[in-house]
C-alpha cells in the first residue's frame, strides 16, 4: 500500500490503515455532499414504504383491495424486503457499498412504477413484493455506507441526519395522498402518488452515480490499490476545502478478511450481538411499523370517514421529522443503548392510549407523540446496529439481523389484519408488549457504542 505523503517515515500497515485516515478527517463539505446524496435516496425509500399507509386506506374504501388483501400487500412488501436484505444487503460485503446502493435504488423505483399501473389487487401485491427487494437492501446499505465514510465522533449524528431527511417524506406523501386520492386525471389519484415516487427515485439514481465506493470496504476485502486511490482523492478534496494539511492518523488496527462474513457472525466475539439484534428486530418492527403502516386504517375501523382518516393521518405525519431531528440533536449526547430503552417504553405506553382517543385533538395529539417517539427510536437504531460488526462483515451483520425485522413484519402484518377484526385495542396491546421486550433485550445485552471507532467496537 502506498503511504500518504504527509507521513515522514515508513509506517506499518496498522498506522496507515484507511480506517485511521477516515477517522482523522475534519468534517467538511465533502461529508455534507455525501450525506446529501445518500439522504436523497433514503427520502424516496421512506416515501415508498409509508405511502401504502395513506393510499391503502383509499384502496380499501374504493374496494380495489379488501382489508385482507391490504394486509397481504403490506406483508408482501416486507417479504420482498426480507429477500432484498438477505441477498442484496448482505451482498454489499461482496460487491461493494456503492454498487449495491445504486442498483437497489433502480430496482425499487422500476417496480414501484409498474405497480402504479397494476390492473388488479394481486398484480399490485406482486409488484409491491418486488419493489420491497430494493427497499430492504437500500436501507441496510445506507446505514453501513454512512458508518464507514464518517468519523466516529459524528457517526451517530450523520446516520440520524439521513433518517431526518428520510422522514420528511412522510408528511409529503400524506399531503399528496390527501389531495390526489380523490382526483381522477388520466389515472386514479392513488396511482399518481406511486408514479411520483418512482420518477423521483430514478432521477436520484442518476445523480448518485457520482458517489465514491467505501475505501474502508475496499481495504477490508484486500483491494488496497483501489482503497488507496479513493482515499487519496478524498484527502485531496478535504484539504482543498479546508485549506489545511491533514493531521497524521492515529494507530488503528484493521484485520483483512479471514473467513466468509456470514460465518463470522457466529464467532465468539459476535455471536451474542447477532442473537441480541435478531430478537431486537423481530420485536421492534411490530411497534414501529404496526402504527406507521396502519394508522389511517385504524381510523377507518374506528368509524372515521376516508376524508377524516386522511386528514388526521396528514396532521400526525407533519411531526414525522421531529423524531429524527431529536435523534440528530442527541446522537452524540445520549448513549444510544439507553436511548433505545427509554424510547421503547415511551412507545409502549403512548400507543396504549391511542385506541381510547375519540376526538380530533386526542387522536392527533396521541398519534403525533407516538410518531415522534417511533421515528426518534428509528434514527437511533439505524446508527446503533451498524456499529456492532466489523467492516469486513458489517453489511452482512446488519443485513442478516435486520432481515429478521422484515420476516417478523410479514407475520405480524397478517396478525394485525386478523386482530383488527376484533378491535383496535388488541393491536396496540400486541405493539406495547413487543416494545417492552425491545427495552429488555437492549437493556440487558446491548453494548455501549458512542464516540468509539468502529474498529474498536468490533475488535
Amino acid at each position: 500500500m502506498n503511504t500518504p505523503t504527509q507521513l515522514p517515515t515508513k509506517p506499518t500497515r496498522q498506522t496507515v490503515s484507511i480506517a485511521a485516515r477516515v477517522e482523522r478527517l475534519p468534517l467538511c463539505s465533502f461529508h455534507h455532499r455525501f450525506i446529501g446524496l445518500i439522504s436523497l435516496g433514503g427520502w424516496f425509500d421512506f416515501y415508498d414504504i409509508f405511502m401504502m399507509a395513506y393510499i391503502g386506506a383509499a384502496l380499501q374504501h374504493s374496494h380495489f383491495l379488501t382489508l385482507q388483501e391490504f394486509s397481504h400487500m403490506i406483508a408482501a412488501g416486507f417479504c420482498g424486503m426480507f429477500v432484498g436484505t438477505i441477498i442484496f444487503g448482505m451482498g454489499s460485503d461482496y460487491f461493494g457499498r456503492r454498487t449495491s446502493f445504486v442498483l437497489m435504488l433502480l430496482i425499487y423505483s422500476a417496480f414501484t412504477l409498474l405497480g402504479a399501473f397494476a390492473p388488479n389487487a394481486w398484480t399490485l401485491i406482486l409488484f409491491r413484493a418486488l419493489a420491497g427487494i430494493g427497499i430492504g437492501a437500500e436501507l441496510v446499505v445506507i446505514d453501513t455506507y454512512v458508518s464507514e465514510m464518517v468519523p466516529s465522533r459524528a457517526r451517530g449524528r450523520y446516520v440520524a441526519i439521513t433518517q431526518l431527511v428520510g422522514f420528511t417524506a412522510i408528511p409529503v406523501v400524506a399531503l399528496l395522498a390527501k389531495f390526489l386520492v380523490p382526483t381522477h386525471w388520466l389515472l386514479e389519484g392513488w396511482r399518481w402518488v406511486m408514479v411520483i415516487c418512482a420518477v423521483g427515485a430514478i432521477f436520484v439514481w442518476y445523480i448518485r452515480q457520482r458517489l465514491p465506493e467505501s475505501p474502508r470496504w475496499c481495504e477490508s476485502v484486500g483491494r488496497r490499490e483501489q482503497a488507496e486511490f479513493i482515499m487519496q482523492a478524498i484527502e485531496r478534496q478535504v484539504e482543498m476545502e479546508t485549506q489545511k494539511a491533514l493531521p497524521a492518523p492515529e494507530p488503528l488496527s484493521v484485520r483483512p478478511v479471514l473467513r466468509m462474513p456470514l460465518r463470522e457472525l457466529w464467532q465468539p466475539g459476535y455471536r451474542k450481538r447477532t442473537v441480541m439484534l435478531m430478537i431486537f428486530h423481530m420485536l421492534q418492527t411490530i411497534g414501529l411499523y404496526g402504527f406507521a403502516n396502519w394508522a389511517p386504517t385504524y381510523l377507518l375501523k374506528q368509524g372515521k370517514s376516508l376524508g377524516q382518516s386522511l386528514e388526521y393521518g396528514f396532521l400526525i405525519a407533519l411531526v414525522s421529522p421531529i423524531g429524527p431531528l431529536l435523534g440528530v440533536i442527541t446522537a452524540e449526547r445520549l448513549e444510544r443503548k439507553r436511548a433505545l430503552v427509554a424510547l421503547s417504553l415511551l412507545m409502549a405506553t403512548t400507543g396504549l392510549g391511542f385506541p381510547y382517543a375519540s376526538g380530533a385533538v386526542a387522536i392527533v395529539g396521541i398519534g403525533a407523540c407516538l410518531t415522534v417517539f417511533s421515528y426518534w427510536f428509528s434514527a437511533v437504531l439505524h446508527a446503533y446496529q451498524a456499529e456492532l460488526f466489523p467492516t469486513r462483515a458489517r453489511a452482512t451483520g446488519v443485513g442478516f439481523t435486520y432481515s429478521w425485522s422484515r420476516l417478523s413484519a410479514v407475520f405480524s402484518t397478517l396478525i394485525i389484519g386478523y386482530l383488527l377484526t376484533k378491535g383496535v385495542l388488541a393491536v396496540f396491546i400486541l405493539m406495547a408488549a413487543a416494545m417492552i421486550g425491545v427495552a429488555l433485550v437492549i437493556g440487558l445485552f446491548g453494548p455501549k457504542t458512542n464516540a468509539v471507532a468502529l474498529e474498536e467496537i468490533s475488535g
